[in-house]
């Protein structure tokens, strides 16, 4: 059995690939208990938490550093969404996290944004 590339820890193996289940890293939880969408931001607010939370989030945090989308963490980390939304609401609630949902400048249900969109593609066919 090869070991896991620099970085990726003991929890990923080359052949076998992820050693600890996803659900395993949120404890079986598939429900964050802090409403967050793809597009939210987190940001490390410089708390410590307490108490032990496990290597995944300590990852999360690091990654925080700088306002960053749960999508991208989801990404770096390497598991489900679901997981890395309730790893995340784990740090927003020992307040080692802060969190702001996504900005959108338009409506996406905006009339004139829609009729654009609509013109657009008449003009492809």
């Amino acid at each position: 059995m090869s070991a896991a590339a620099a970085g990726d820890g003991p929890w990923l193996d080359d052949a076998a690939g992820r050693l600890v289940r996803p659900f395993t890293v949120s404890n079986g939880r598939t429900e964050p208990s802090v409403a967050l969408d793809l597009m939210s931001q987190v940001m490390a607010t410089g708390v410590t938490p307490l108490g032990y939370l496990g290597p995944e989030h300590a990852q999360a945090l690091d990654l925080c550093r700088a306002p960053v989308s749960v999508a991208e963490v989801a990404a770096h980390l390497k598991l489900p969404a679901v997981v890395t939304k309730v790893l995340l609401s784990d740090l927003v609630d020992c307040q080692a996290l802060t969190t702001k949902p996504p900005v959108f400048h338009h409506t996406p249900t905006d009339r004139s944004l829609l009729e654009a969109v609509l013109d657009g593609l008449r003009r492809q066919l």
